[in-house]
């Protein structure tokens, strides 16, 4: 469950409602959405900008991720939810995770996240990012406002969750805002040790 986000074993729905303050925010409308998504981005992003090349593969304790890592897991999440809407626009069947992982093998996508994109260089991630953010600000002016606060309108919604329903909007904001927050934070206890 996308739930997990930062975590590595399994737990349960309340655990992580009461773990996330804002993970069941709600938005009136695109716009606010839009408008937290980029407040969250600004400030997440922007904790990037003094870090040097050199270290973006530098580990230090306490922190589970190093720079580059931690924008891999951006980039990931971001690009699976444009994919999964795209697939789903086009026709296909949308498998989420992805085809080739499960909800319960959260731990190997994190590590084919880092396989993936964590090679880049910080400037092609947070490339990468902001591209895949104005692409969900796209995704988000595609929709209606049925279509993204509405619970039951798109099948990948509905086939990634078994018990909770999650309108289109709640998948945006744990791949964006919750996570801005939450990783901006690892970043800043990075930073503060090894810069």
């Amino acid at each position: 469950m996308l739930l997990l986000r930062g975590y590595n074993e399994p737990k349960n729905l309340a655990f992580y409602v009461c773990l996330w303050g804002d993970f069941l925010k709600v938005y009136s409308n695109k716009q606010e959405l839009k408008t937290e998504i980029s407040k969250s981005y600004e400030k997440y992003i922007s904790e990037f900008d003094d870090i040097p090349e050199i270290l973006k593969d530098k580990r230090v304790e306490g922190v589970d991720r190093t720079p580059a890592e931690n924008l891999a897991y951006q980039v990931g999440w971001t690009t699976l939810v444009l994919k999964w809407e795209e697939d789903e626009k086009n026709g296909l069947e949308v498998k989420t995770p992805t085809e080739d992982f499960k909800w319960n093998q959260l731990g190997e996508l994190y590590q084919w996240f880092t396989l993936t994109y964590a090679n880049l260089s910080i400037e092609e991630l947070r490339h990468r990012l902001g591209d895949n953010i104005d692409s969900i600000y796209e995704m988000i002016d595609s929709l209606s406002e049925e279509e993204l606060f509405k619970p039951h309108m798109r099948k990948w919604a509905d086939g990634a969750t078994k018990t909770a329903v999650w309108e289109v909007y709640k998948f945006i904001h744990v791949n964006t805002v919750a996570p801005f927050k939450t990783f901006r934070t690892k970043i800043r206890k990075w930073k503060k040790t090894a810069l």
